[in-house]
């Protein structure tokens, strides 16, 4: 019954960390199988960093592909995730990085990097969960750091579904991702809706001003 009751008192949102914990071998094999590539979005970030820039990949998963291809380029990543396996893996893969398991809503690794990216995780947070990642997202960024995330596409929450389990994501209004990238010292540099040579991503990249 009290196991029932937590599980009944957790938002859609938290239920995520769970998911992909438990799915986290699954998420590997089926990350692989994508019919999408982000490498040219991943470029677009790159070309705003000097080379061997420090990058922090929030949500990195596995490592592969994102903190994969940017470590390939010559980039110092490190990479934060709420899965213990996941980042076991990365470990494994990357030993000469630092990856470190925590959720993001929670992250405070006290340095300062070039480069922050949130790609197909950022999303999964509930809205004021987002709204307060952007003062982290500052917290954490170099002077001119580059700043790349996706998102919805309008206001609003939508349930998915991976491996037969309810999937969350939410979405602020454009408008309100534009106020809080300038609250919190970042300029907009490029805004794509449902990219269709992205797999329909909607990617924001964006430069701290200062």
């Amino acid at each position: 019954m009290q196991v029932r009751l937590l599980e009944f008192m957790q938002s859609d949102a938290d239920r995520i960390i769970d998911l992909y914990e438990r799915h986290a071998h699954d998420y590997v094999a089926d990350r692989r199988e994508v019919d999408w590539n982000e490498n040219a979005w991943l470029d677009r970030f790159a070309a705003l960093l000097s080379q061997g820039s420090s990058i922090l990949d929030i949500g990195c998963g596995s490592g592969i592909p994102v903190a994969g291809y940017l470590i390939e380029k010559g980039f110092a990543v490190d990479g934060v995730d709420s899965s213990p396996t996941l980042i076991a893996l990365c470990r494994e893969r990357f030993p000469l990085r630092s990856w470190h398991q925590v959720d993001m809503r929670h992250l405070a690794l006290q340095r300062t990097f070039d480069g922050l990216l949130a790609w197909d995780s950022f999303f999964h947070l509930a809205h004021d969960d987002q709204r307060r990642m952007f003062s982290i997202f500052g917290r954490h960024a170099s002077p001119r750091a580059a700043l790349m995330f996706t998102s919805g596409t309008s206001n609003g929450e939508a349930i998915g579904s991976y491996r037969g389990e309810p999937l969350f994501h939410a979405s602020l209004a454009p408008a309100e991702y534009r106020a809080l990238l300038k609250a919190n010292g970042f300029r907009v540099v490029a805004h794509v809706v449902e990219d269709p040579d992205c797999g329909g991503h909607t990617v924001w990249l964006a430069q701290a001003e200062h």
